[in-house]
């Protein structure tokens, strides 16, 4: 490792933006710790950064004696005449080296202990910069693109980091040299070292572009409550105020919509519908859906809605391949049905139908419900589904009762 190698380091060390001082240590520990094992006590080794060449020097003590056969010794020939004419055996000889005048192997050897410390110093330091950074937006540019598995490396300036293709829209695309924003969301340790992951799909991501453009969430004075994603193409933020006086959508919206605006700018034009939260169940089916004119939401034992609404609003309602109301659907944490009024008479009356047994249809005698029982019909959900056909062939029945059966059970 001579004076190049040292600034090398040391500027690499600048660009990771590592403490100069302690790669300095690092490196003179490292050669000590290598020459250590070769050497013993009374050899007092000592490693130093010469400054002035920019290099690293070693200075030891050697025994004299006969015949050299180990680092810490010197031959009685070699002290005498390149040191101290009047040595004898047994006496300690003070030498200086550069570390590259070294057997090759002691050098490698140092070096890769070097290398591994300053790495596991950068380690230490992404570590440090995650655990104040993770769970932020950060900006970065793109570095470099994986063309294995689609991930983009970020320079974020003091480490690099990585968009894996999981955490990506469906259908952003970058280039190298352009600039980006990510949320920090873990650290992966691996073969080369500790890795910043970024996503631009988690539901966090929204609600620290929410917090910093609008400065109502920003200073507490709204809360958001939840967020769920389809990520690039619709967001759901639901959205509690604080402040009576405030209206969400509105503070959200902002002067000629500039807040809302810029979101949606950052997010590619992901559709962002700001749901405002009510503690009426129903109510806030309906503010999560985003349609105002329901004809009725009907709560089911707190774990389901059915919601009827105009033929002409059902599609708006659903959304396109079913994405609004599923997503009104995780925000509420209720199971949704959209329907026409039509469609929930229907519902309702299968139901009824089904949890109805057959002695409660009008014109079912007690040998008819025998008959029907025996022919495995105990419902009158049952009747409904069975055709004229089916019924008059049952013994006892003829097809005048059947087509009576038939239409009770419509009409039930």
């Amino acid at each position: 490792m001579n004076a190049n190698i040292l600034d090398a380091v040391i500027k690499l060390a600048a660009i990771k933006q590592l403490d100069g001082a302690q790669i300095q240590e690092i490196i003179v520990e490292s050669i000590t710790n290598t020459l250590s094992k070769r050497l013993e006590p009374e050899n007092e080794l000592e490693v130093y950064i010469d400054d002035a060449v920019r290099g690293i020097k070693v200075r030891y003590k050697c025994k004299v004696v006969e015949l050299e056969s180990e680092l810490g010794e010197i031959s009685l020939a070699d002290a005498r005449g390149e040191f101290d004419p009047h040595a004898q055996l047994g006496d300690y000889i003070q030498k200086e080296m550069s570390l590259h005048e070294f057997e090759p192997k002691l050098v490698i050897t140092a070096q890769r202990i070097i290398q591994e410390r300053i790495r596991n110093l950068e380690d230490e330091k992404i570590q440090n910069d995650f655990n104040k950074q993770k769970h932020t937006i950060v900006s970065g540019k793109i570095k470099s693109i994986d063309e294995n598995n689609g991930g983009y490396r970020i320079d974020l300036s003091y480490t690099d980091a990585l968009l894996p293709l999981d955490e990506q829209i469906e259908n952003e695309f970058y280039r190298v040299g352009d600039n980006i924003k990510a949320y920090v969301t873990n650290i992966r340790s691996g073969n080369k070292g500790v890795t910043v992951i970024l996503s631009r799909t988690n539901p966090e991501f929204v609600k620290k572009l929410f917090e910093a453009e609008i400065p109502s969430i920003f200073n507490g004075k709204m809360h958001i409550r939840k967020i769920v994603r389809e990520p690039g193409i619709r967001t759901k933020v639901e959205l509690e105020a604080l402040d009576e006086s405030l209206d969400p959508i509105t503070e959200c919206v902002g002067p000629k919509g500039t807040r809302i605006d810029s979101i949606r700018k950052e997010l590619h034009g992901e559709q962002i519908d700001i749901v405002v939260h009510s503690d009426d169940m129903e109510q806030m089916v309906q503010n999560a859906l985003g349609i105002s004119n329901t004809k009725r939401v009907v709560i089911e034992r707190g774990r389901a809605a059915s919601v009827i609404v105009d033929e002409a609003d059902k599609v708006v309602a659903i959304g396109k391949q079913g994405k609004n109301v599923r997503l009104a659907a995780k925000l509420t944490g209720l199971k949704i049905d959209i329907f026409t009024s039509e469609e929930f008479e229907e519902k309702m009356s299968k139901e009824r139908r089904t949890v109805s047994h057959i002695t409660e249809l009008d014109g079912v005698s007690p040998k008819i419900a025998e008959v029907l029982r025996n022919a495995g019909y105990t419902s009158v959900q049952d009747i409904f589904q069975a055709s004229v056909n089916e019924l008059a062939t049952l013994e006892g029945m003829g097809q005048k009762t059947a087509e009576k059966l038939k239409e009770a059970a419509k009409y039930f």
